[in-house]
């Protein structure tokens, strides 16, 4: 999402359009899971995946036609895609469609990330702000995700998503690993510099 705006009550506010468009994204995610390693419902997941995708660009416009920019969404929204990729990771390596290297390697990632959050906060900096290279990432291992899926069946509609499949989840994990070292190395510059004073707020880089 954009950046925030200046007016602290906009910003602090929860109930909001965008806001409760993410809420019902999140809750889609324990859903596709469910599909993808109970009933291994692959269709129906695809169906949670593609309205979560839908409201993931609803939400933005939302956002900038409503003028309902808030903290809140600006945390909830790379969040959210953050767990459908988890939750597709998960399932996808279980089911031995993608590597476990690959599973762990894109894990490890946020997590190393997700670190750094508390250290930057304490240091008078906020959360990682999302780019376009990030988000790029994010976009490319979401249409990787429903395309390896469809690449399981027969016929030559999967013959034809396969490879399409691993091409997005090749250059998605690529993207999706060095926007990560990106966003590191900002960590490491915002290290070197001093302390922000309480009160002021400060932006180390981006985030998904």
């Amino acid at each position: 999402m954009p950046d925030l705006p200046t007016t602290q009550s906009r910003a602090d506010r929860i109930v909001t359009v965008p806001n409760l468009l993410s809420v019902l994204r999140l809750a889609g995610v324990p859903l596709f899971l469910y599909l993808l390693l109970g009933p291994r419902a692959d269709g129906w997941a695809i169906l949670v995946l593609a309205v979560g995708g839908f409201t993931d660009w609803l939400d933005g416009k939302l956002a900038r036609l409503l003028g309902q920019y808030s903290r809140l969404g600006a945390l909830l929204d790379p969040a959210v895609d953050r767990l459908y990729i988890l939750a597709a990771l998960v399932a996808l390596g279980v089911r031995d469609v993608v590597p476990w290297w690959a599973v762990v390697a894109l894990v490890c990632r946020d997590l190393v990330l997700g670190v750094t959050l508390p250290v930057l906060r304490r240091r008078g900096y906020g959360p990682y702000r999302v780019t376009y290279l990030g988000k790029g990432a994010t976009f490319l291992l979401l249409y990787a995700f429903p395309l390896l899926l469809l690449g399981q069946g027969t016929g030559w509609f999967a013959d034809l998503a396969r490879p399409f499949g691993y091409g997005f989840a090749v250059w998605g994990t690529a993207l999706y690993l060095y926007s990560g070292a990106l966003y590191l190395a900002q960590f490491v510059l915002a290290m070197r510099r001093p302390a922000l004073p309480p009160g002021v707020a400060g932006g180390a880089g981006g985030g998904d």
